[in-house]
């Protein structure tokens, strides 16, 4: 394969793997406090919150993301009265997809670290004389999130692979540019780039994950 052509296909691959990033930065950065907000919704004493927030969280975790963003594009629209205000430009109405569904991956994630803390780290802090503020902050989060940092790396890593469902929606993508190469070229080649560029994308993010959770370990 001439380097010509690698250098034709490679630049509408890589504008596409810029939409791919800023779709991961925006659901990574919006729906990991989201996340922890549902959390402590669940965790709540106001019952009807708590239902409310796991009812949210088994929906968004029991049907497919696909089937989500298929709706936030083009089922919005269709509603009676007020479809009309819920016309959402593409890529906006993608992110906020992807936002909604991993906050509910990530609060079943740092549910379970809040559950993994012994309980007698509670006692410890209580007989130190620390607030509940204080047990909360300096004690309990921090183990929170060592514990939790490995599943969230993993979710992270799903969540590079998963911006390919853009394409379903029409939102130009990596994976997108990559299928319009083969099918103009009649070649697999851009398909074994596309590739590339995810494992070099989630190789990032898992020597990112590897050194933060070393960080998290030693400290």
């Amino acid at each position: 394969m001439s380097t010509d052509y690698m250098q034709t296909i490679l630049k509408p691959m890589l504008s596409g793997a810029q939409m791919t990033v800023l779709l991961f930065f925006i659901a990574i950065i919006a729906s990991l406090p989201l996340g922890f907000l549902l959390t402590l919704a669940v965790r709540s004493r106001f019952k009807p919150l708590s239902w409310l927030a796991q009812a949210y969280i088994y929906v968004m975790r029991g049907t497919p993301l696909l089937l989500q963003l298929m709706f936030i594009c083009f089922g919005l629209p269709l509603l009676p009265v007020i479809g009309q205000y819920l016309v959402l430009d593409r890529f906006i109405a993608a992110s906020l997809g992807f936002i909604l569904n991993y906050a509910a991956y990530f609060a079943e994630i740092f549910r379970g670290g809040l559950l993994a803390i012994d309980r007698g780290q509670y006692e410890a802090a209580q007989v130190l004389g620390l607030n509940k503020w204080q047990t909360t902050t300096k004690v309990i989060l921090p183990q929170m999130f060592r514990i939790a940092i490995p599943a969230v790396a993993n979710e992270s890593v799903t969540l590079v692979k998963d911006t390919a469902l853009l394409y379903a929606v029409a939102v130009p993508e990596l994976l997108h540019y990559a299928e319009t190469a083969v099918n103009r070229d009649f070649t697999v080649v851009p398909f074994f780039v596309a590739a590339v560029i995810y494992l070099l994308m989630t190789m990032v993010l898992t020597l990112f994950f590897k050194w933060l959770e070393r960080r998290f370990t030693f400290e």
